[in-house]
């Protein structure tokens, strides 16, 4: 593990946290589900394809709601319950859900954002695991522009975030015209029942 913390932000990395064929069976089971699903988001008042395909899975009938958009809960499957639960015993978090995304090429991204969805709680634990290509993942705090990171997500790495990391800074994965490979991206977090 890595501690690539900066400021209020906390970042764990595990470059290595899946072995190589771990993370190919994983990847090539992934890409065959037909769960993958491209919603329309609202961003600053105007709706825009999601520039990716994502679905979530979750213990129990549970939604995510972001960017205006509602994602309705899928049982996990067991190889997602077994990463949760050895991504749980190693970081000692508790997750009940996972939001897969789908980057199917440098085309798809996810801009600026910061995981501060009231259904998250404060300063929310989430665990991104990286199957595929490598992407950069870019954070930047908030209101101190000296303040930023960026960090390789490889095949089979496993980056946590925590502490203060979504209140104080934004993340994303930016377009590339580089790459041409998919990315998988498995981001386990903590989601708590709203009125």
């Amino acid at each position: 593990m890595i501690d690539l913390s900066i400021d209020s932000a906390k970042l764990h990395f595990w470059p290595n946290f899946l072995s190589t064929i771990e993370a190919d069976e994983l990847n090539t089971e992934l890409m065959k589900v037909n769960l993958w699903r491209q919603d329309k988001v609202k961003i600053f008042g105007k709706v825009y394809d999601q520039p990716r395909l994502c679905f979530l899975a979750a213990n129990e009938k549970i939604n995510y709601t972001y960017s205006g958009l509602t994602l309705p809960a899928v049982e996990f499957s067991e190889s997602l319950l077994s990463l949760k639960n050895r991504i749980e015993e190693i970081t000692s978090a508790k997750f009940n859900s996972c939001l897969a995304n789908l980057y199917r090429d440098g085309n798809d991204s996810n801009g600026w954002h910061s995981d501060d969805e009231k259904e998250l709680g404060s300063e929310p634990i989430i665990a991104s695991i990286s199957l595929g290509v490598t992407r950069n993942f870019d954070l930047k705090h908030k209101k101190n522009s000296l303040l930023k990171k960026r960090i390789e997500l490889t095949h089979g790495s496993l980056l946590l975030m925590s502490g203060r990391t979504q209140e104080d800074f934004k993340h994303q994965i930016a377009k590339s015209k580089r790459i041409h490979q998919p990315r998988i991206n498995l981001t386990f977090r903590y989601i708590f029942e709203t009125l």
